[in-house]
């Protein structure tokens, strides 16, 4: 009620600061409607006429430019003689993109936040693997001058063309995000508590898991046959939470076994 705005001793605080100064009420009121009515347009580079805020706000989630001009192929040769296996570079570049929410344009691979807090510790994410897998790929960042978030999706496309032999397009110019840019709380609300794709499900989620996984697929705009393809195919690839469902006696080659099996 209004009267817990006077009453109340933390709220009393804050309403007699906007009383005094109303200078800083009238800020604070512009930047919380701003954030109102923009929240769920993505990022500042969306955002188009002449009123365009100069600030970069931290809800924006905001991402510096990345390197167009890069020499792609020197730096999948990197990444083919680092060590790193098919699923190890197919399951981060998985965990990288996936957190992509088409409802509010938050998540995805650009920004690399993967290797920030608090993504780097997330069950779903396996994190000791995942420490190993980014210690690698940022090392061939450093050495090459490409984005992290650039040298993770492109591992991810080598995984896959080990895999299968075809050739997988890339396009450079994704930045890395810093850990200042990056809230820390807001981004918690991104965590997969069940993730289908990679046969992963909370025990303590009261939801199906197959309802989750058509939630999944809904936020990331996938349709019906990219969903089922994207799931024989990460199992296929030998990724799974729990190791089941892997129907198939080659793992890592993206094979149709899963289906055959299936």
């Amino acid at each position: 009620a209004d009267m817990a705005m006077r009453e109340d001793p933390i709220y009393k605080e804050i309403s007699k600061r906007f009383h005094e100064n109303p200078d800083q009420f009238a800020d604070a009121f512009a930047r919380a409607w701003f954030k109102l009515l923009h929240r769920d347009m993505g990022p500042r580079t969306r955002y188009m006429g002449p009123e365009v805020p100069e600030e970069d706000l931290i809800w924006q989630d905001p991402v510096p430019a990345g390197n167009t001009d890069c020499d792609v192929d020197a730096v999948k040769v990197r990444i083919t003689e680092s060590g790193l296996t098919v699923q190890e570079m197919v399951e981060t570049a998985w965990a990288s993109a996936s957190t992509f929410r088409g409802s509010d344009i938050r998540g995805g691979a650009n920004g690399a936040r993967i290797r920030l807090a608090p993504q780097k510790d997330w069950e779903a994410n396996k994190p000791e693997q995942l420490a190993r897998a980014l210690g690698v790929l940022e090392g061939i960042a450093a050495d090459t001058g490409v984005s992290v978030a650039d040298v993770i999706v492109l591992a991810g496309n080598v995984g896959i063309e080990q895999a299968s032999g075809a050739s997988v397009p890339f396009t450079p110019g994704r930045g890395d995000a810093a850990q200042e840019q990056t809230d820390v709380e807001s981004f918690a609300v991104l965590e997969p508590f069940s993730d289908g794709f990679r046969n992963y499900h909370n025990k303590g989620l009261k939801v199906t898991p197959e309802q989750m996984l058509l939630d999944k697929a809904q936020l990331l705009g996938l349709t019906a046959p990219e969903m089922t393809v994207l799931v024989g195919g990460m199992r296929a690839l030998g990724i799974s939470a729990d190791g089941h469902g892997v129907f198939t006696d080659t793992p890592g080659k993206l094979t149709n076994d899963f289906f055959v099996n299936l």
